[in-house]
């Protein structure tokens, strides 16, 4: 399972890994816990939710997705909706229906308050699941240096590679944001390819 802020951040943080378990026959589900409509403040937000979840839903066909969600949370007010409890309830019961046993989200050192809220979101509802592990993958600190003992999953997306990239396309609405990151995730996903000794790589790091 992905948990991730925003309609293009699965794509970003892990598209090439999506596509790498479907095409190993793995359930992929990916919850998306708003619309992203503050990307485009001067279109009404019912234009902007439905013209970034059909870029989303074109991603996600693309490196083959199993379910999909969008909670369509506001942003910048995710902990207030946590509260509530609803959100957890429809989460526990997608966790039980695909069986997941690894949920894959935000850095702990994003620096993007929804980013950062959705990972603790995750530690918290995880923090009873004894065998469910949790890796997160980088976003908006694409280098980031912090030292750490936790351990890092690679995968090899030497074979999905173009897929992601693909998938990335389809995000026309946001192209200035993912120009900006695309240059930091090409170069990240090289490293971490030459890391794991294969052509690309995205990398995740275990925090439960």
């Amino acid at each position: 399972m992905v948990l991730c802020a925003h309609p293009d951040d699965q794509i970003i943080g892990a598209g090439g890994t999506i596509a790498k378990y479907v095409q190993e026959n793995k359930k992929v589900v990916v919850v998306i816990f708003s619309y992203g409509e503050s990307s485009h403040p001067w279109l009404q937000k019912r234009v902007t939710r439905k013209m970034r979840k059909e870029e989303s839903e074109k991603s996600l066909e693309i490196v083959g997705c199993t379910k999909s969600l969008y909670l369509g949370l506001e942003e910048g007010r995710f902990p207030e909706a946590f509260k509530k409890g609803k959100i957890e309830i429809q989460i526990r019961k997608l966790i039980k229906n695909y069986n997941i046993k690894k949920i894959i989200t935000h850095s702990i050192d994003d620096p993007h308050p929804d980013h950062a809220a959705v990972v603790k979101f995750a530690l918290k509802l995880t923090s009873r699941m004894k065998k469910m592990e949790v890796f997160t993958f980088n976003v908006w600190n694409p280098f980031n240096l912090r030292k750490t003992r936790e351990p890092k999953m690679y995968v090899d997306i030497s074979g999905t590679f173009d897929k992601k990239l693909a998938a990335l396309k389809e995000f026309r609405s946001q192209r200035h944001v993912v120009a900006i990151l695309f240059g930091g995730m090409f170069i990240m996903d090289m490293m971490n390819g030459l890391k794991s000794k294969t052509k690309y790589a995205e990398a995740f790091l275990k925090i439960k």
